[in-house]
């Protein structure tokens, strides 16, 4: 059954008790009746995923997954952006997250990857590849082995073998990518049994590229429906939520959704 307005409905049925649903938040950059409410959101975060019941069949429609601008992404990342999307504080806190989450050796793909992708200094990664949108700004991360620059709106498929990758990461553009069942299927794919794909989403967009949904929910329904796409892939244990938050209410905050491809 498609759900008309998919998270609204579910995650309010199947969530409640988390936390009282703050209805004023209109965009992505999170408009909050207070910083106790964002607080309190935070706190939640991790929670929301423990318990998660999501309905049989796909919720999201058409008209959910649309932008407001659906003229070409080649166009739109034409134009090289050699800067952070999150703040300071927020990148330390993913790298700092990643410290403790990448083995040496790993090999790791890097989807919706640019210039920069957040990886420790410290980390020496295997085969480490990005697949992003700008060349340009592919070519000048150093921390890549290699790279491929692919609009996945337009064709979703990876171009990697299967069971190629020890983890897969997507740092805050999830909500860009506009068809997420077949992105969420290539990632299992690509992955090795037993292997991580770690999601990371805040709440800064391009708003006229991020999707209808995303818009019109809150933090922890973002951190909802990037769960579901794990859940629907068919592929993953069970997600979860990691608030990574550095400074709840005073810097941009930092969940890490994680998938683990069943062995």
């Amino acid at each position: 059954m498609k759900l008309a307005s998919a998270t609204t409905l579910f995650f309010t049925s199947y969530c409640q008790g988390f936390s009282p649903m703050a209805r004023n938040i209109v965009s992505s950059r999170t408009l909050v009746a207070g910083t106790s409410t964002l607080l309190r959101e935070q706190r939640m975060a991790e929670k929301v995923l423990a318990n998660a019941k999501f309905p049989d069949e796909w919720p999201f429609t058409e008209s959910d997954l649309t932008r407001a601008d659906e003229s070409p992404d080649t166009v739109f990342y034409e134009t090289p952006r050699l800067c952070y999307h999150i703040d300071d504080a927020a990148v330390a806190a993913l790298t700092e997250y990643y410290g403790e989450t990448l083995n040496d050796g790993d090999d790791v793909l890097d989807i919706c990857s640019s210039w920069v992708s957040h990886f420790p200094k410290e980390w020496k990664g295997g085969n480490v590849v990005g697949l992003g949108m700008n060349e340009f700004e592919l070519n000048k991360n150093e921390r890549l082995s290699s790279y491929d620059a692919k609009d996945l709106n337009v064709d979703p498929t990876f171009p990697y073998d299967d069971d190629s990758f020890d983890k897969v990461t997507c740092v805050v553009s999830v909500d860009y990518l506009t068809k997420p069942k077949e992105i969420f299927a290539e990632i299992g794919r690509v992955l090795r049994p037993g292997g991580m794909a770690l999601l990371s989403i805040s709440n800064r967009c391009f708003p006229t590229k991020a999707w209808n949904l995303w818009l019109r929910t809150n933090d922890l329904e973002h951190v909802f429906i990037a769960g579901s796409f794990f859940h629907y892939a068919g592929m993953f244990e069970p997600p979860s939520c990691a608030d990574i938050s550095p400074n709840p209410g005073r810097s941009d905050p930092m969940y890490v959704i994680k998938g683990i491809k069943k062995a």
